[in-house]
């Protein structure tokens, strides 16, 4: 109790320094430049808010491409405490990114909506030196929903662990963006935050927080932020490859002119290709026997056989070939997936490295069942 009553006093002393932290400041700044979002959720434990970032001063605003923005009723609070309905404009999911518009009421579909609003420059941004290991960060948004209208977004302080190319593999997480990412070691990535701004200490973008990826076996949680010069490849099916980059995106999805790159990561609707031909599909829950194995396949060479009923990928269990195309349909080519097959009365483990669709087999063939032993 004296050591109490000894630094009491000191510590209210020192509460004028506090208010005087330049973070106070910057974070005041980036606050102005930042909208909450409200939109569609509530089903499978999903968020209906999340953050974003006001990229022009008329209302355009990336964020996310969360289930958040599936709604015709799309509401953003600003700084000021005004709300106000937006649009999604565009959405390129390889980059998880969307660009979305802020509507005003009374004003026309093409006209200016008269907002004078703050906003980070996405093309400078990308242009500055990458952030590196070590150095000190913000992470700024709407976390577990602790702001509405003129309530101040949380701020959380932060380094750089690392910077590094994010994976995963199904079952244990799910999230589309593999690119080069900021790992945090604040706990950034929580309900809400998914599109909030990553800033330096003086308040320069860094870069968008990510979408809350958990790990379901260890029930931990990754933090990170896509950078705003992130850029991935996307190959179609003549494998003509295009790079789309975030700023570009924003410039062409701003003018209306956005048009996704067409993807093969679903080709033929089974993602990833395995060499696996089942027995015909004719019933809402046709179990998956394999019937058939195409040689020198990934199934072939992972040792998979004729009659295997294939019951789990990736932990996930598989009650009917479409189960299974469904969980196939989130996979990529070169990702490995463990199946699990019933052989008999034994379930039996193996790894696929998925390949490449072959050219001209646009999807799965089946053939007769398997008889009756």
């Amino acid at each position: 109790m004296r050591t109490i009553r000894y630094l009491l006093p000191l510590l209210l002393l020192a509460s004028p320094a506090v208010a005087a932290d330049p973070f106070v400041k910057v974070s005041q700044q980036v606050n102005e430049k930042v909208v909450k979002i409200f939109g569609a959720g509530g089903f499978r434990g999903a968020t209906n808010y999340s953050t974003g970032v006001l990229v022009s001063a008329d209302g355009h605003f990336v964020t996310i491409a969360s289930q958040t923005l599936d709604t015709s009723e799309l509401i953003v609070h600003l700084f000021d405490g005004r709300r106000m309905k937006a649009v999604v404009l565009a959405t390129e999911p390889e980059l998880d990114i969307a660009l979305c518009y802020i509507r005003t009421e009374g004003k026309k579909k093409d006209e200016p909506n008269g907002l004078d609003l703050a906003f980070f420059d996405i093309n400078e941004s990308a242009k500055r030196k990458p952030a590196e290991p070590g150095d000190w960060v913000l992470a700024h948004s709407n976390l577990f929903e602790v702001a509405m209208r003129n309530e101040p977004v949380s701020v959380m302080q932060g380094s750089i662990i690392s910077f590094s190319k994010l994976h995963g593999k199904r079952g244990i997480f799910d999230f589309p963006y593999r690119g080069d990412v900021y790992v945090v070691d604040a706990i950034s990535n929580g309900p809400g935050a998914g599109g909030g701004p990553l800033t330096t200490r003086k308040g320069e973008l860094l870069g968008l927080i990510g979408r809350e990826i958990k790990n379901s076996q260890t029930e931990t949680w990754i933090n990170y932020a896509i950078p705003t010069f992130a850029e991935v490849e996307i190959k179609d099916d003549k494998d003509v490859v295009t790079k789309v980059s975030i700023p570009k995106f924003v410039e062409l999805a701003k003018e209306g002119k956005y048009k996704p790159p067409t993807k093969v990561i679903n080709k033929g609707g089974l993602g990833g290709y395995t060499g696996l031909k089942f027995v015909p599909n004719v019933l809402d829950r046709t179990p998956p026997y394999v019937d058939e194995i195409i040689p020198d396949s990934p199934a072939a060479k992972a040792g998979i056989q004729v009659n295997d009923l294939v019951s789990f990928i990736d932990g996930e269990p598989i009650y009917s070939i479409k189960s299974y195309q469904d969980a196939m349909s989130r996979t990529r080519s070169g990702d490995t997936v463990r199946m699990e097959v019933r052989r008999g009365d034994n379930l039996q483990s193996v790894d696929l490295k998925l390949g490449d669709w072959p050219k001209g087999l646009l999807k799965p063939t089946v053939t007769v069942p398997p008889e009756k032993k």
